[in-house]
């Protein structure tokens, strides 16, 4: 079974940084290109970034290239998206999902808040 869990999300102030974190597992994590995905209420998802499987091939929404970056670990089966100088547009529930383009399974989300 396809188990993704992603972890690390928080209310943080305009400027601030957090660092998600997606534990995967029932799947060949090194063999999967993988994306980070968020949605506001009321809106469709939004790919954020993603990840091609030897790690050396990144794509970001312009709106988040230069403060966010997509990285993995394939020996532990995790995905990260250290995300620094947030907006409160960046206010959404991320999800970490499997595959680019496109996403075949998400994650049950973390929500990210950035408030003042």
């Amino acid at each position: 079974e396809v188990q993704l869990v992603e972890s690390g999300g928080g209310i943080v102030q305009p400027g601030g940084s957090l660092r998600l974190s997606c534990a995967a597992s029932g799947f060949p994590f090194s063999t999967w290109d993988m994306s980070w995905v968020r949605q506001v209420p009321g809106k469709g998802p939004e790919r954020v970034s993603a990840i091609w499987i030897g790690s050396d091939m990144t794509w970001y929404k312009d709106s988040v290239k230069g403060r966010f970056t997509i990285s993995r670990d394939n020996s532990q089966n995790m995905l990260y998206l250290q995300m620094s100088s947030l907006k409160p547009e960046d206010t959404a529930l991320y999800y970490c999902a499997r595959g680019a383009v496109p996403v075949d399974y998400w994650g049950q989300g973390t929500q990210v808040t950035v408030s003042s």
